[in-house]
């Protein structure tokens, strides 16, 4: 039964002075479990559909018979409907594979050279993978392999050829002309490679740099409208850290405004000891831990009785507190001549006052109507 599997390169091909395609190929792989349509074993269709398992044991792959069979095989352009024979190599053939088949690992190592010109413009064009051809005798009996069922296994692996494919079992994978540089001569370049942004097109096909230009526009200006988003919120980023260095700036300066130093602290302790002698003088007995301004409503309340209004403003209770702490307690006249002493605290208490009455009077007049 003839199989057609996938070979893998193994290293740059390359082109002889004599324009000939030289590689080296790993083929047959051992201890591996590969799928098969029912159609290319010979096998009725499952009822699941599914493909069969088919595995590749060691013993066959490295076979002193099979090793030996992979060597001078011929190489062709596409799998023939025939096995490949000294009657038609002369049509079907482009080259073969080389007598130094080594073992590599779990893979049969072999050299191949593309011969024909017709076969070497293929490979670079338009057949750039390749597939092993060979004959193999199939026992169904199913079993598993590192703990993977399969359907049946191979036995007397015999390679037929070697065929130049579009599209080989293994995929893309197995291009015979990869990516890496194959020295051409002048008169075989096909074409020139160019990377533009993340794509390699060719630089002959002018509608394929057209498409990988407009792509790499499309990311430069999305590049360019993400510097813009990020230049705006750092420019945010710097408004918001000057107004947060302002206020902390200012909560400082607060701070240190409102710190006691031991000469507030004195002067805080003797203008509260002058408050509090003040509304002792007024008859009140004042709350020790009360604030000075409660305890000048106390002197207030103990001194005009209901006339106080304790609603009046901090101001306007200073301005009276003061006034009547320096105010005579005597209501007899003083000597003629005699000059009345009330300083600066007088002259703003009576301001205060006088200020005080008329917003009273106002009140009262306002109630009345």
């Amino acid at each position: 039964m003839l199989f057609h599997d996938r070979a893998i390169l193994d290293g740059p091909a390359r082109i002889t002075p004599g324009g000939h395609l030289v590689a080296l190929a790993r083929v047959a792989k051992a201890n591996n479990i590969q799928d098969y349509a029912p159609s290319e074993i010979g096998q009725p269709p499952k009822a699941d559909g599914s493909p069969y398992r088919i595995f590749r044991p060691e013993s066959a792959v490295f076979a002193k018979d099979a090793i030996a069979s992979a060597a001078h095989r011929p190489i062709t352009i596409d799998h023939p409907s025939e096995d490949v024979t000294a009657a038609n190599w002369k049509q079907l053939a482009v080259g073969d594979t080389g007598g130094e088949v080594m073992r590599d690992g779990d893979f049969l190592r072999i050299p191949v050279m593309v011969m024909d010109a017709r076969g070497v413009e293929a490979a670079q064009k338009s057949h750039r993978e390749f597939s092993l051809g060979y004959s193999a005798d199939l026992d169904m009996t199913p079993g598993t392999f590192d703990d993977a069922a399969y359907d049946g296994s191979m036995r007397s692996i015999r390679v037929n050829h070697l065929a130049l494919c579009g599209s080989a079992r293994g995929g893309s994978e197995l291009r015979i002309i990869d990516e890496r540089p194959v020295h051409l001569r002048p008169h075989q370049e096909t074409g020139m490679k160019i990377k533009i942004g993340d794509a390699e097109v060719d630089a002959t096909n002018g509608e394929a740099v057209s498409i990988a230009v407009k792509a790499l526009d499309a990311k430069l200006s999305d590049a360019a409208g993400q510097v813009a988003t990020l230049t705006t919120q750092l420019t945010d980023a710097k408004t918001a850290l000057e107004t947060a260095t302002g206020k902390v700036t200012l909560l400082e300066t607060q701070v240190a405004d409102a710190a006691v130093t031991p000469a507030k602290l004195n002067a805080m302790i003797a203008s509260r000891a002058k408050v509090m002698d003040a509304a002792k003088a007024m008859g009140a007995e004042p709350d020790g831990d009360g604030t000075e301004e409660e305890i000048k409503k106390q002197a207030l309340a103990k001194k005009m009785g209901d006339a106080f209004d304790p609603k009046m403003s901090s101001e306007a209770i200073t301005a009276l507190f003061d006034y009547l702490a320096v105010a005579p307690t005597s209501t007899a006249p003083a000597p003629r001549g005699a000059p009345v002493q009330l300083g600066d605290a007088r002259k703003a208490a009576d301001t205060a006052r006088a200020a005080w009455l008329a917003a009273k009077e106002t009140a009262h007049t306002g109630q009345a109507a």
